[in-house]
Parts: C-alpha cells; structure tokens; sequence
C-alpha cells in the first residue's frame, strides 16, 4: 500500500488547480473578449472573468442534472467538460450570439485537452511515488515505464527538499517551475515537507552539476524559504529500477546532514563520509562503545572551554601551534589543557590513533542525541 503521509486521496486526484483554469479563461477572454466562467458540478465557482457568474448558481444545477451538452440559459450559454464519460465542469460562455457559442466550445476543448494532459501528469506522478516507496515489482515497473513513455536507461538522481513549511504547495509549484517542462523529470511529493525531483541527467553530467542544481533549487525558494531549507541528494543511477535506492540514500544524506553537517544547505550522500557508518550504528552498541572509550564518562560533561579546544584542534589537523593562534591562547596553556584531557580521559588527543578514537566518540554522542530528540 503506498503511503503518502497526509496527502488525501481528493487531494490527489484534483489534477487541475483553479489557478491554471484561471489562467485559461484570462487568456481566452483576451483573444476573444468573451467573458467565461468554470464551475463544478455542485455549481462553486472555480475560476472566472466575469463575478455576476454567480447568478447562475442554480441554472447550473438544472443544466448538469439535464441530457443536454449545452443550453442557452438568460444569455448565457452553458456546456459541459467531461473527463472521459464523467461530468467533471460546468463552462459558462456570457453572450447568446453564434461567435460566443464558439469560444465557449473552444473554450470547453481547450479544458478537456488540460484534464487529458493532467491526468496523464498525475498518472505518472503516482508512478514516481510508487517506484520510490519500493511499492512495485520489478516486471510492473517495467511494464509501466513502458506504458507511460518513461526511459528505463536513462542516468538520473532523486534530490530531496525539505522545507519547515508544511503543506506548502507555492514551494512545490515554484520547483516544478525550475525544471519548466522537461519530459524527463520529475518532481513530486511524498510526504507535507518534503519536495522530491528525479533528475534526469545527461551524459557528461556528474556531481559537481547537482551541487549547482540543488543551489539554483534553494534560490527558487526565496530568500525566506531558503534559510529553513535543505537539499540532499543521493548517488547518480543508471536504470530506473535503482531509482528507489537513489531516493533512499538522499534520505540518509539529508538525516546525517542533520546530525554532523549542520552548516550545510547542500548534502549529497557520497560525501558523507564516516558519518554515514555512526548513523547506522545500533544505540546499544553506541552506548556501550561510549562507556568503553571514556571510562562511563560522556563529552557532554566537559566544559565549554574543552569543548572549543578540542574541536579547533580536529579543525586545524591536531596542528599545535596552528590552534594555539587561533584560540589566542599560548602554546604551553594548549598544551596544558590537552594534557589535563588525557588525564580525565586517557586519550592524548596529539597522538594520532587516540585522536580518531575521540572525533569518532564525539560523532556517536551528536548522533545518540539526535535519535533520543527524535523519539519526543
């Protein structure tokens, strides 16, 4: 069963919004200078040119529950927009002269082609999110890749964007945007917070060109969305079934960015380097290698002061004198500190093996913290 976090069913299936069928009106209206009107079958106004069309509210009613395709009621002339054999909209054409009929019946074809091509979209969207869930077998994905005019060997990689606006559609909009009308990608959504694009990728294209593109994503966005956004993608794929691993590694890269990279915006997944190991690490053994390394002691107990020297001196490459500069601090006084850490802990962080010991320990303790907040 595929899951879709709150998405609703209607949501989904809602493949038309009222902003493109305002949008079509607007531009038929300019052409013709007939004013038109869409309405459901229940007769709520969903996009107009004209607002009097609310007049009409219960002549609608009459109309859909009648045979007829089209009517002429008080001037105005009514017509139907079926989605295959089902009733989907109600078109209002104001004016009962030969030119309005005309425009309201281009009008009328002119929606059904957006509910085709729309359907079409959404068919393939429900693919997307299926082959990314892993929801499907591999002769079904071949099957339907097919069906749907999808490459099956095309290079691509799944991008996440992950935004702390929840159902905020504009984002959504805004990044299908940037990708304009390439048949090859796709962008979707499998959950309120999340935005995924499966990027097609030509030939020469490799890593250094997601990072570019996750950047142009960001700026997409806005300034405002962009300072709580993230981006992380995984590793590029070669066949569509991999699709799916693609989509899961650029999860990872976007929790373990979460957790070690705090002051990135961009996270690819092959760069997560010794952090990607830790997160995958069982709490028990992490717990249990803790108590081992420090003697039941944990580097949350030190202080501020230990804390910034010790991480100066992995950002400065264990380099002595480097850090001492850094930290304003003479050589002897660093000196002295690393040496009262190694009495407390039993680690010298100047010898190399001791020092990948600590930074690895200093790593599952972010992590155990990380996981003990997302428990709450």
């Amino acid at each position: 069963m595929l899951e879709m976090g709150c998405f609703s069913e209607k949501e989904d299936l809602q493949v038309i919004t009222n902003q493109v069928l305002q949008t079509t009106l607007d531009g038929m209206k300019a052409i013709s200078r007939v004013d038109l009107c869409v309405l459901d079958t229940e007769g709520v106004m969903l996009a107009t040119t004209f607002p009097e069309a609310e007049s009409f509210r219960d002549s609608v009613l009459g109309f859909a529950n009648s045979p007829a395709d089209s009517q002429v009621v008080s001037g105005c002339q009514f017509f139907k927009v079926f989605d295959e054999h089902q009733l989907e909209y109600i078109l209002l054409a104001n004016g009962n002269s030969d030119d309005v009929h005309m425009v309201g019946r281009m009008a009328s074809f002119q929606i059904q082609n957006l509910l085709v091509a729309y359907k079409e979209r959404f068919d393939k969207d429900n693919f997307i999110k299926n082959l990314l869930l892993d929801n499907l077998l591999l002769v079904d994905i071949y099957n339907r890749a097919k069906k749907l005019h999808i490459d099956t060997e095309a290079r691509r990689v799944v991008l996440i964007i992950e935004t702390n606006h929840e159902k905020e559609s504009a984002s959504l909009e805004n990044v299908r945007a940037l990708f304009g009308t390439r048949s090859g990608d796709f962008i979707t959504a499998v959950d309120e917070k999340s935005i995924i694009v499966v990027k097609e990728l030509a030939e020469q294209e490799g890593y250094s060109d997601m990072d570019r593109t996750a950047e142009l994503i960001l700026d997409a966005l806005g300034e405002e969305k962009k300072q709580d956004a993230l981006v992380a993608y995984g590793t590029i794929v070669n066949e569509i079934k991999e699709v799916s691993r693609s989509y899961k590694e650029a999860r990872m890269a976007l929790n373990v960015g979460k957790i070690f990279f705090e002051e990135r915006k961009v996270i690819a997944y092959n760069s997560l380097g010794i952090g990607r190991l830790i997160y995958q690490l069982p709490i028990p053994l992490c717990k249990m290698f803790i108590k081992e390394t420090f003697d039941g002691k944990s580097p949350d107990d030190f202080d501020e002061e230990t804390l910034t020297t010790i991480n100066k001196f992995f950002e400065n490459s264990l380099n002595v004198s480097e850090t001492s500069r850094q930290l304003y601090i003479h050589r002897n006084t660093l000196v002295y500190r690393l040496d009262k850490l190694q009495k407390s802990t039993g680690l010298d962080l100047r010898v190399f093996e001791d020092a990948i010991t600590f930074k690895i320990a200093l790593m599952v303790v972010k992590y155990m913290s990380y996981m003990e907040n997302q428990e709450y």
